[in-house]
């Protein structure tokens, strides 16, 4: 008899497929609360994310990792109508296409694997190995670095913004009479490039500005002959059109 009221109780209760889909809708409650709550959005972290520009490296082609940092506050806008918003929105829009134009050109003309582009938060970043430009310790454009660059000419003739290019070297020190330091060498190259823009390509003299860093702004340490070669190095760095 005792078997038998068990059974009946056991019968009398909801249907073991009851608490797999119990189980089921509390998950869909959870699931559609999270989605609200993402989807109301602190207005200030927006604002943030908007006008430091970070974010950028959801873009394809391979952008290398950006770092998020925390500005004060004050450097951000109080809402997403003011004009510094509108402007820091456009600045983001506009160096998106900008980055996108790039990565089409390095595509389209088989330039990608003498280029690596990346996105910055100065800009747009177009390295250039030392060994495609020059011969160790000199300045002098090297056959492929002409063809090279006269590629890179099309691109910067099809945008306005205006360029940085940078010179770096690795640290073994140089004394020559002509580089004495790494400053010359580096500053030489820079300018070396610039040169080439403006005097063959007629490109605008005062969109274009020339640096050398010397060894003093790696990419890795001058600990091995791999190291020291990425840190020897061309940047074309490509802002903000100003001509708007």
């Amino acid at each position: 008899m005792a078997l038998k009221k068990e059974q009946k109780k056991v019968e009398e209760g909801a249907p073991t497929w009851m608490i797999t889909y119990s189980d089921l809708m509390t998950q869909l409650v959870v699931f559609f609360v999270l989605l609200f709550s993402f989807s109301v959005l602190n207005q200030q972290k927006f604002q943030q994310f908007i006008a430091s520009y970070q974010g950028m490296g959801i873009l394809d082609g391979g952008v290398s990792p950006i770092v998020e940092t925390e500005p004060a506050p004050a450097e951000y806008p109080e809402n997403l109508e003011t004009p510094e918003a509108a402007a820091a929105l456009a600045r983001a829009r506009e160096m998106m296409e900008t980055y996108q134009t790039v990565k089409n050109f390095l595509t389209a003309n088989g330039l990608d694997s003498m280029v690596e582009v990346r996105y910055e938060e100065r800009g747009i970043a177009l390295d250039i190995k030392e060994r495609i430009l020059f011969d160790s310790g000199r300045a002098d454009l090297k056959p492929e670095a002409i063809k090279l660059l006269d590629k890179l000419a099309g691109l910067l003739s099809q945008i306005p913004n205006e360029v940085r290019v940078e010179g770096y070297t690795d640290n073994r020190p140089i004394h020559t009479l002509q580089f004495p330091t790494n400053w010359e060498l580096s500053t030489a190259r820079a300018a070396r490039v610039v040169r080439y823009f403006i005097e063959e390509h007629k490109l605008k003299p005062e969109r274009f500005v020339a640096i050398g860093y010397g060894e003093y702004r790696p990419l890795y340490p001058n600990d091995t002959p791999e190291h020291m070669a990425e840190n020897r190095r061309v940047v074309l760095l490509i802002g903000m059109n100003n001509s708007r």
